[in-house]
């Protein structure tokens, strides 16, 4: 039995590479408005990670043209696809993920550095302190949001998927395929 082929995927018509940042964006914007108007596209992305919000924010503009133009949008994880690169992968219904041999996922937890000066009337303290408490609560109800997006379909299931998050779970192409994250390796 033959390897299913996809010959789609051998001239992206964007790709990215680098930081998940706002110049990715910039060159993410650029690239779709160069893209045909019609078909299907798809987008290779290698990053070693970079800000979340901007992998959702490139994800919400992939969501928007599905929905209004009915397009077909596949992924290709090249290499690395990490932290951020996953976030963005996420938007991509599994049967639209593909991965090249010998790339890499990388999930893991959202963190955070914040030092809380309290200081001032104690009414405001405690105010500083609530406010700091919400930003926690509400980054956690994203990346949990994210992780359902990225277990959708799959074998993985989300409570194992948090588990492993902590620790930096790295996932090797053939692995993911087997996990169903992805649809095929090629």
């Amino acid at each position: 039995m033959s390897q299913p082929r996809y010959p789609l995927l051998a001239n992206p018509h964007i790709r990215l590479s680098g930081p998940v940042d706002q110049m990715m964006y910039a060159s993410f914007r650029q690239q779709l408005e160069q893209c045909p108007g019609e078909g299907t596209l798809v987008i290779a992305l290698t990053t070693l990670g970079g800000d979340p919000e901007v992998a959702r924010t490139m994800a919400d503009d992939i969501r928007l043209l599905e929905d209004h133009d009915g397009r077909e949008i596949l992924f290709l994880g090249k290499v690395a696809v990490y932290s951020a690169g996953a976030t963005f992968m996420a938007a991509f219904p599994v049967n639209r993920r593909f991965l090249t041999r010998h790339t890499r996922l990388m999930i893991h937890e959202r963190t955070i550095t914040k030092t809380l000066n309290l200081n001032g009337p104690l009414r405001m303290v405690v105010a500083s302190i609530k406010a700091a408490l919400h930003e926690v609560e509400h980054s956690i109800l994203i990346e949990e949001e994210g992780f359902r997006d990225i277990v959708t379909g799959s074998r993985v299931d989300f409570e194992e998927l948090r588990e492993k998050a902590p620790s930096n779970w790295y996932i090797e192409a053939e692995e993911a395929r087997s996990l169903g994250l992805v649809l095929d390796v090629i």
